[in-house]
């Protein structure tokens, strides 16, 4: 029945992603984001859907009238270079077809995030896009915290199997870069029931993701709840709502959990942590091996052994930077990086544009709530394996999306008469 269920609603939409590609663009991210087909249990499962809708995509684009114009900013060109760079460091990949496999995953992903850029330059699209990530991951926030909830937090939450999101640590990091847009949509959703089940999802994600028993998803909530109340103009209330909310469900996580999280005091005597460390070691010796890194697929038991300080613990890099440096060299981690940070950056001169302007409240709030979950990425990721996840290069497109619509509002709010004449010259032309 989920098979059908889900071909039908998948299929359904295609007719409509023809007709308009930003619909398409938020089926997409519905679909990499909770890749509903992995909870399906028959043909659905591993059923091409990506490729259906991916293909419709390109199809509609083409077809479109609108402008296709890529916003020029710094981020998405150090994002073209990075593309560049990662391209390059696949032709001289050590192992070729691991690194063909990896690199056409991430090529799909970030070709998605860039006709996003082009596509979504409206803010009700900005908002359908926001809106679109949250139910994607929300899901398995709600799921998670009513099963842990039920459980007694007793057992582990886990993502769906064969995604990105599959373990319980990149499930808990991504449900908790979720939050804080989950709060941009309740400061800007008039519904009044819409924001309290806004608020009932924030509270099940929070409780989900500290389920997961992830000793990193901790660090990265705590960091992201220190940014989110610094960003807070109530800081006060906030803080007083974060800590009765917080400590109760923190309270409620059974012995097993607290004995876990103080594993992070005593990291060098637990095995899967020093494991890490020597996937981290294996990662610097490559990029100093080779300036090109190894290319993607690069961890893997046949170069531990040449590169690792115990080439017989073998460990995924579990670091978003590591696995950065091993697989793209020293060159392709300072794209990585650039790329976070004006992104960051760009959040900072939409705030600081937005500021004392209500029309542009919305741009604000968003900013503000996209860095809150870009410092969760950041410290979360630092250690897990989501180099390539879809919603980091999503965070980065809101960004980009965002200052590119300001920038338009600014320009018609100051050039009225130029703009109309634009529009009626458009128009005649169509």
């Amino acid at each position: 029945m989920r098979d059908i269920l889900i071909t039908v609603i998948i299929l359904s939409a295609v007719p409509f992603i023809l007709a308009k590609t930003h619909i398409g663009i938020l089926v997409w991210t519905w679909l990499s984001l909770m890749n509903p087909h992995r909870l399906a249990f028959g043909f659905a499962y591993s059923f091409p859907f990506a490729a259906v809708v991916s293909g419709a995509i390109l199809i509609s684009l083409i077809l479109s009238r609108e402008p296709k114009r890529i916003p020029l900013n710094t981020v998405t060109v150090l994002l073209a270079l990075f593309i560049l760079w990662m391209n390059i460091t696949t032709i001289f990949a050590i192992s070729h077809d691991l690194a063909l496999m990896e690199w056409s995953r991430t090529m799909k992903i970030l070709l998605m995030v860039l006709i996003s850029m082009v596509v979504m330059q409206k803010r009700e699209r900005i908002h359908a896009f926001t809106w679109s990530i949250v139910l994607s991951l929300g899901f398995y926030g709600l799921k998670g915290g009513v099963f842990a909830l039920l459980s007694g937090g007793t057992y582990r939450v886990w993502g769906p199997a064969g995604s990105f999101i599959e373990d319980n640590n990149a499930l808990a990091l991504a449900i908790i870069m979720t939050m804080p847009l989950m709060r941009y949509l309740q400061l800007h959703t008039e519904n009044k029931w819409i924001r309290r089940g806004l608020v009932v999802l924030m509270v099940a994600s929070f409780l989900s993701a500290i389920a997961s028993y992830s000793r990193g998803a901790l660090l990265a909530l705590a960091a992201m709840g220190l940014v989110f109340w610094f960003k807070s103009q109530k800081k006060l209330l906030v803080g007083l709502s974060v800590v009765s909310i917080a400590l109760p469900l923190l309270m409620f996580m059974p012995e097993q959990w607290m004995s876990r999280m103080n594993t992070i005091e005593t990291y060098h005597q637990d095995a899967s942590a020093m494991g890490r460390i020597n996937a981290w070691w294996f990662a610097y010796n490559v990029a100093k091996d080779r300036f090109l890194g190894g290319g993607f697929g690069t961890s893997n038991p046949s170069l531990f052994r040449i590169y690792a300080p115990d080439p017989q613990d073998f460990h995924a890099a579990h670091s978003i930077y590591f696995e950065i440096l091993g697989e793209h060299g020293f060159v392709g981690l300072g794209l990585f990086l650039a790329v976070m940070v004006f992104a960051w950056r760009t959040g900072t001169r939409i705030i600081k544009i937005a500021k004392n302007q209500p029309e542009l409240k919305w741009a604000e709030s968003l900013a503000a709530m996209s860095q809150v979950s870009l410092i969760a990425y950041a410290v979360g990721g630092a250690f897990l394996s989501l180099a390539y996840f879809d919603l980091y290069y999503n965070l980065v497109a809101l960004m980009v999306l965002t200052e590119q619509v300001i920038k338009l509002k600014i320009i018609e709010s100051t050039h009225p008469q130029e703009n109309l004449l634009r529009k009626r010259s458009k128009n005649l032309t169509q």
